[in-house]
């Protein structure tokens, strides 16, 4: 029996609860980052790793950053994946670098405790990037790179994203400590 698939009208209501809930995935994103992995010197694996390294190393704007580095990749999104994908994901990721400004404004942080941070932060992490994937957008362009490569060479997705997770990882030894990098596959996991 064919399968069937229902697409969802895009009414206003519908566009409204979108970008409600991608907003909100975001922000508790951008609460975790800020709050308990940016203070400890934790960071997170892709593009926002990547974002927060340069920002621990050049003190640039770490919101700015988030949308810069993610450009290139929601713009090989934009030809691949279709344009509502890459809409969803342009607003996320701008929210994603609103919310990281709005909570670093306020200097919160939740703990100073490396291995309560690790696990909190990425609880909290794992949350916001659940209701934005849950919501079909995104908030890292390492996932957009991972879903056209995995068509292109036959790896999986996972696969994709922990081999360039690696990489930043190790980068994130040599860049901030060993330690941090410890800490921050903690996260990851």
């Amino acid at each position: 029996m064919p399968e069937v698939v229902v697409k969802q009208k895009l009414t206003f209501g519908y566009l409204i609860q979108k970008a409600f809930f991608l907003a909100l995935g975001a922000f508790i994103a951008g609460f975790a980052l800020d709050c308990f992995l940016i203070p400890n010197k934790i960071i997170d694996g892709g593009v926002v790793g990547i974002s927060m390294m340069v920002n621990y190393i050049t003190h640039f704007n770490l919101g700015l950053l988030l949308i810069l580095i993610n450009l290139p990749f929601i713009c090989l999104a934009f030809t691949k994946l279709g344009k509502f994908f890459v809409l969803q994901t342009f607003y996320a990721v701008a929210m994603l670098g609103i919310a990281t400004n709005v909570f670093h404004h306020f200097q919160l942080v939740v703990t100073n405790d490396m291995l309560l941070a690790t696990v909190f932060g990425g609880i909290i992490l794992g949350v916001g990037v659940g209701v934005v994937l849950k919501n079909e957008g995104s908030l890292d362009g390492t996932e957009i790179m991972a879903l056209v490569l995995s068509k292109k060479f036959g790896f999986s997705v996972g696969e994709i994203v922990m081999g360039f997770n690696i990489f930043i990882y190790a980068l994130a030894g040599v860049v901030l400590t060993w330690e941090s990098a410890m800490y921050s596959v903690l996260t990851y996991f």
